[in-house]
């Protein structure tokens, strides 16, 4: 009998070796990511035309904010994401006005509704993680980037308070999104860069919030840590317990040997997102692939980029990349 994407994933995670490695990519809906019914519609056609092991459900990085108050804009990025045009914090102060938020109403509310219809089309046979982005990540785009450093070294009693409430609300969704068939979360992290902050100030406002978060999916079979951007913190996030651990291995430290050694489950990547997936050719996603499992010998190896598809990626790259996999038995 043929395997599900769920039984590829599964032999995977387990360690063992599966009938070819399993193969996942994403990309942001920009427009249709408004509506949970056009993102959920968009997201099962994306997964109709490839046909990948895993989905990744990607709404846009407003949607866990947006009950509080920030405002944002699509204006055509390559990566589909949209730009903030109004931030609800401030002031220093502002960050003990914050409420926790109910996870069944508003725009988390239409986030679920999303995943609900999902649900009924992936099922049993194929497994589908909602984005969370981390508390620190969410902070970011509450306050700004430039002031979300500023806050944490001149006025930590107030962004810790924040914080509090956005783990909260957080944890709150993950249990609601449990109900909904979930598999696991996609668990963003974008500030555990040496370009950004001290392992010290990530231990203490982005680790200390994250692991409870994680703690309780803990019981999904199918987490995933993403660790965005460069001269990242690689040893630091290795202890989290997850299945599944994604990077940009091909333009940042570790690479996927070294990555083996570390981290001790499923390594996400391989393939360079904008150099073969955007700009390559089909005989450069080929030998990608075919390095990425001589490295692994093909097992606890989900093949992927180090983060989200450009809009821009080619049909015919992607289509490549899927097809090549089927030949690797």
């Amino acid at each position: 009998m043929e395997n599900t994407h769920r039984d590829r994933l599964k032999q995977t995670l387990s360690g063992d070796k599966p009938d070819r490695p399993p193969i996942a990519f994403w990309h942001h809906f920009p427009v249709d990511d408004q509506d949970p019914f056009r993102l959920a519609a968009a997201t099962i056609a994306f997964q109709k035309q490839f046909d990948f092991d895993l989905v990744k459900v990607s709404p846009p990085s407003s949607f866990c904010l947006k009950d509080w108050g920030v405002q944002d804009q699509w204006i055509g990025s390559d990566e589909g994401t949209r730009e903030y045009t109004k931030r609800v914090i401030n002031d220093p102060a502002d960050w003990f006005n914050l409420r926790v938020l109910d996870p069944y109403k508003g725009y988390l509310g239409q986030q679920l509704a999303c995943l609900k219809e999902l649900s009924t089309v992936f099922g049993d046979h194929t497994p589908y993680i909602q984005t969370i982005f981390n508390p620190l990540s969410q902070a970011k785009n509450l306050v700004g980037p430039q002031n979300l450093l500023t806050h944490i070294r001149k006025y930590p009693e107030a962004i810790h308070h924040g914080l509090r409430t956005i783990q909260e609300t957080t944890i709150r969704f993950v249990q609601a999104a449990k109900t909904l068939g979930i598999s696991g979360i996609f668990f963003a992290i974008q500030h555990a860069s040496y370009r950004i902050m001290t392992e010290q100030e990530y231990a203490d406002f982005g680790k200390h919030y994250d692991l409870p978060v994680l703690q309780d999916v803990g019981d999904l079979w199918a987490n995933m840590v993403h660790l965005h951007g460069n001269d990242i913190m690689f040893n630091l996030i290795a202890d989290y317990h997850v299945q599944m651990m994604n990077w940009h291995d091909r333009e940042t430290p570790p690479a996927l040997s070294d990555a083996l050694k570390i981290f001790p489950r499923t390594l996400c990547g391989g393939l360079s997102r904008i150099d073969t997936m955007v700009l390559g050719s089909t005989e450069q996603i080929h030998e990608e692939i075919r390095q990425a499992v001589e490295i692994t010998g093909g097992k606890r190896l989900l093949i992927s980029t180090g983060c989200v598809l450009p809009q821009t990626a080619p049909y015919g790259n992607i289509m490549a990349a899927r097809k090549f996999i089927e030949e690797l038995h």
